[in-house]
């Protein structure tokens, strides 16, 4: 049976990126797939620490992450899935700091630092990123979108991207500081492109799991 591994990157559980990942988790599920959700909002990790133990030959963690915490198995899990689908919102151009962390995990410990441009990976994992955004045109993040799609196609596996963008964030906007929005465009694009997203995400979810019927 296929092995999907999805993470919400959002320190929100319910919201858009955590909707989004669900959809592509259901369907996984509908074409088969077993699935596990893990919110990173409830782990305690950190980014990389330069320490170099993936790299050291001989040494016991060579090729993984060295570092011990709340990551450690969920790298491993992540590394010997099937497919990997990872929730990201985008904060200030990128993504936010769970995510970014996460990344250096996997990047840096896959990466030899060989002449030949060898990997440590030998397993290669089918990925799916899948973006949320407050500004109108994922165009505005290629670059960023494009950066972490190549990277992890070189170390990981086939990538995949999916973006939601002008996202609702609040429940009821006159609470908050928010007069540049056009609050009635975001409730209207909410609830009639967003389902389309959601249902865009269910399809990728299938995708992931070897099923192309819609």
């Amino acid at each position: 049976m296929t092995k999907i591994i999805a993470l919400n990157g959002s320190p929100r559980r319910t919201w858009n990126t955590a909707q989004m990942v669900e959809a592509a988790v259901r369907g996984a599920a509908d074409a088969g797939a077993e699935c596990e959700l893990i919110h990173l909002t409830d782990l305690k990790y950190t980014g990389c620490m330069s320490c170099f133990g993936c790299k050291r030959l001989g040494g016991k963690s060579f090729g993984r992450c060295a570092l011990r915490d709340d990551l450690t198995e969920v790298l491993e899990k992540v590394l010997t899935a099937d497919g990997v689908i990872i929730g990201a919102p985008i904060y200030f151009g990128d993504v936010t700091g769970m995510v970014r962390n996460l990344f250096e995990r996997i990047w840096v410990p896959g990466l030899l630092y060989s002449k030949d441009g060898s990997i440590a990976y030998t397993k290669r994992v089918k990925t799916a990123l899948i973006y949320t955004m407050n500004c109108p045109d994922e165009n505005f993040y290629k670059d960023l979108i494009g950066s972490h799609k190549a990277t992890f196609e070189r170390l990981v596996g086939e990538t995949e991207t999916l973006c939601a963008v002008e996202t609702w964030q609040f429940d009821d906007y006159s609470k908050y500081a928010s007069t540049m929005f056009d609050v009635e465009a975001r409730r209207k694009r909410h609830e009639e492109v967003f389902p389309q997203d959601l249902q865009k995400a269910f399809e990728l979810g299938r995708r992931m799991a070897g099923s192309d019927a819609e």
